[in-house]
This record gives C-alpha cells, structure tokens and sequence, in this order.
C-alpha cells in the first residue's frame, strides 16, 4: 500500500508565494508520475501540474510561468512552488501519484488528502 501526504498549504495575499510537498510512503514501490489537482468550491477538480519520473512536466495554461513542479525520486517527494499567486488559485490542492507495485505490471493510481491554499485580494 501507499500512502500520500501533502503539506504547505495556508493563507496568502496576492502575489505571494507558497510551497506544496507530497511524500509518497510505503514500501516495494516505484512512482511513475506525480501530480498536483485543485478543486476550487463549486468546481470541478482540474489538473494543475504533473511530472514523470524522469522529470518531464505538464502544466495547465492557466498557472504557466507561476507554478513550477519538481520531484526528488531520492526522497519520493513532489514539490509545487506557487508564485505570483491570484485569488483564483484558491482551492484544496491534492497529491496524485501513479505507482508500480514492485512484482506488478500495472500501474495503480493513489491520492493525498489534499491541502487548503487560500489566497486573498
């Protein structure tokens, strides 16, 4: 089993800046990709950023050139550096991780809890 723990939400003012972690936990793994999704109220959850193992990294228009996302394959751990950040990025920001179960050849799919970031005008 695998287990995703996010930190770094909070409260911000406009033009802030914040950082989310996401740990993956467990054991006989290997994560295939890694990505960040947020669900504003009242909207549907939409995909902020993702990034393969090997570092290739996807984001939506709408955070292109403020978000950065990264990850350290030592430590199993995705990072999301938000700058600039707009009243618009409000929401509960949650961890994805595409996992290999070591002896598998599928992959599953596991989720964080999720993150409040809170940004005001």
């Amino acid at each position: 089993q695998v287990q995703l723990v996010e930190s770094g939400g909070g409260l911000v003012q406009a033009g802030g800046s914040l950082r989310l972690s996401c740990e993956a936990s467990g054991s006989g793994f290997s994560i295939n990709a890694m990505g960040w999704y947020r669900q504003a109220p009242g909207k549907q959850r939409e995909l902020v950023a993702t990034i393969t193992r090997g570092g290739n990294t996807n984001y939506a228009d709408s955070v292109k050139g403020r978000f950065t996302i990264s990850i350290d394959n030592t430590k199993n751990t995705v990072y999301l550096q938000m700058n600039s950040l707009k009243p618009e990025d409000t929401a509960v920001y949650s961890c994805k991780g595409v996992v290999t179960l070591i002896g598998k050849i599928y992959a599953n799919q596991y989720w964080g809890q999720g993150t409040q970031v809170t940004v005001s005008s």
